[in-house]
């Protein structure tokens, strides 16, 4: 994703490196779900950091786009 229409590169970086650490938990908790000895307590903590991440995601996603008026 390239600067917004703001011209905010800034957030369109940061925007790029939540999405990429968003996978990268979720291919960490697929792992984590593989292994037979899971720490379920790790787990959660995984979980809840992909969550919050997808919150940010959303939350600056909003502000590079635009809002169209009807």
């Amino acid at each position: 994703m390239a600067a917004n229409e703001n011209g905010d590169p800034g957030a369109a970086a940061k925007l790029i490196q939540l999405k990429m650490e968003h996978r990268d938990l979720d291919a960490a908790i697929e792992a984590l779900r593989s292994t037979l000895a899971a720490d379920q307590l790790q787990l959660a903590r995984l979980k809840r950091r992909k969550l919050r991440l997808k919150d940010e995601i959303a939350l600056l996603e909003d502000q590079l786009v635009p809002d169209i008026i009807a």
